[in-house]
């Protein structure tokens, strides 16, 4: 593929003698993992044929191009899109890939470091920023505690809250 990529979902194991695999999902997109849907595992396209599962956190998955166990026994790891693929966002709303890599600093300056990771949480993702120390700080990604947002220039400013993102 010639554009960045996005990770949707990861194939764990075969399931059954049909074909299924399992698959953690990794998107909140809704119409991700439809009939019709298509992801691409190491370059190859895959197309949902059916799913089952939606509600216990795990999802079995059939691939049109995956006929039986044994093709299926081939087949594990990350599953990704064309970023080009993904919706339009609100203003105000980031994809974790867009997050991830932003230097992190308070509105006072104090550099809390880049951040490599975006933690998924029902309330609000969780931005993990890890200085030059190694030192991580966890910033919940709440509209009250983020000044500025700048995915152009890479540039995330927050709060400085006592016991969070500033020495007590």
């Amino acid at each position: 593929m010639d554009e960045p990529t996005v990770v949707v979902g990861l194939i764990t194991k075969p399931h059954g003698l049909r074909g299924e695999v399992a698959v953690q999902s990794r998107s909140d997109n809704p119409d991700r993992w439809v009939p019709g849907a298509v992801v691409h595992l190491a370059g190859r396209p895959l197309t949902v044929e059916t799913i089952r599962g939606r509600s216990s956190g795990r999802l079995l998955v059939k691939f049109v191009e995956i006929a039986d166990r044994a093709a299926a026994e081939k087949i594990r790891g990350e599953v990704v899109i064309p970023q080009s693929w993904l919706p339009e966002l609100a203003d105000g709303d980031w994809w974790p890939h867009q997050i991830e890599g932003c230097r992190m600093v308070t509105a006072s300056g104090r550099e809390l470091g880049l951040v490599s990771e975006v933690i998924p949480n029902p309330a609000n993702d969780i931005w993990v920023a890890v200085d030059d120390d190694g030192n991580e700080t966890l910033v919940p990604a709440l509209r009250d505690l983020l000044v500025d947002v700048d995915i152009e220039a890479k540039l995330i400013r927050v709060q400085d809250v006592p016991g969070l993102t500033a020495p007590e």
